[in-house]
Order: C-alpha cells, then structure tokens, then sequence
C-alpha cells in the first residue's frame, strides 16, 4: 500500500510539473518528466483497480487535451478571452437548444442503442442555435476570424458526437453516471463531454493556422 501510495504521489507530482511546462514554455526533459507520471499513475489504476493501462491512458489525454487546450486558447494575445467564450458559447447553446427542441419536436431518435433520448430533431434545434448564439458573438464582439461563423454549426455537431462519445463509454462501463461530483447531472464530464471535443479542435485550428 505505501509503495502505492508514493507511485500515485510522484505521478501526480510529475504531471503537474509538466503541465506547468507546457504553460510556460518548458524543456523537453520537463515534458519527459510528465511522462514519467503518466506510466507511474497507469500501474496504479492497473494494481489498484484492475483497469488495463490503454484505458487509462486514453482517459488521461482526454480530459489532458481539453486542459491545455482550453488554458492555450486563453492565452493567445489577440482575443484571447473572447475565442474561449466562443467554445463555451456554441457548446452551451447547442445542448439548450438541442434539449428544447428534442423535448418539443422531437421524434426520429438519433442513436437509440447509445442515448435514446436524443432525437435528429433534437441536434437540429442544436445546430441552429449554436449558428445563431456563436455567429451572434463572433458578429458583437467583432472577432476577426469570420470563419467561426460557419464552424459554429460544425462544432455543434462535433459538440453532439461528444456527448453521444461519454454516452457510449459509460454504456460500456455499465454506470449510468460520469461521476458523483454534480449530483443530478451525471457527474463533471456529463456537462463537459460536448465542450472537450469543441475546445480541442478550435485550439488545433488556431494551432496549425487556419484560424
């Protein structure tokens, strides 16, 4: 137990370290440093829990790769803030307005053996207020990147895929909740599961320059 204990401390310890790294411009010995923790983590979740050390890799860029990508969006020098807001805004916009309409409209199910409360109706009252609430702010705020005006209906969908994602896997785990952190709401990664994938690719697009 304590050898655990101290595998589980140093991993923790190591990834925040290159974390931090990454934030401020790190070396790659840093970076190694974080990797380090991730494997140090994996063979607990693996002695500890029985978990097969893909799945917890997988887990751990998951929600990694929305971190880094939200704190990286953040600091860019123009409109830093206002692209940040937009992420939330079109993933907000596109659950409110998918709730709506599949509770007014609809009818055809979407993927009944994953979610069989979402509706095709549903994600296009989702779609539609995502286009308008994020072209709405990137019009307002007058962002420079026009092109967000037509990916907010794009990342509506890649927003949907994300929560039909979390859906499907804790399907496979046999939970009916993510976690016990937000009761009534299935957990954390329940109100996250569209906004990492969104988050991600807006950060990736700005990263490799489209953006």
């Amino acid at each position: 137990m304590r050898e655990l204990l101290i595998r589980s401390v140093a991993g923790i310890v190591m990834i925040a370290v290159a974390l931090l790294a990454v934030i401020k411009g790190g070396t790659v010995l840093v970076a190694l440093a974080g990797l380090v923790g991730v494997v140090l983590l994996m063979e607990w979740l693996r002695l500890v829990r029985g978990w097969h050390w893909s799945w917890g890799v997988s887990g751990l860029l998951y929600a990694l790769g929305a971190a880094i990508s939200l704190i990286w969006l953040r600091g860019l020098a123009q409109d830093g803030i206002a692209i940040t807001m937009w992420t939330f805004i079109v993933t907000w916009s596109t659950d409110i307005g998918a709730y709506f309409a599949g509770r007014t409209l609809g009818r055809t199910k979407l993927a009944p053996a994953i979610s069989p409360n979402k509706t095709v109706e549903g994600l296009a009252g989702g779609v539609l207020a995502a286009a308008i609430f994020g072209g709405a702010w990137v019009l307002g705020i007058g962002l420079e990147q026009r092109a967000l005006l037509l990916l907010a209906p794009l990342f509506a969908l890649l927003a949907q895929a994300g929560d039909l994602f979390e859906s499907g896997m804790k399907r496979r785990a046999g939970v009916k909740d993510s976690g016990h952190w937000l009761p009534g709401h299935g957990g954390i990664l329940d109100r996250l599961d569209g906004f990492v994938p969104v988050v991600i690719a807006t950060a990736l697009l700005f990263a490799i320059g489209l953006l």
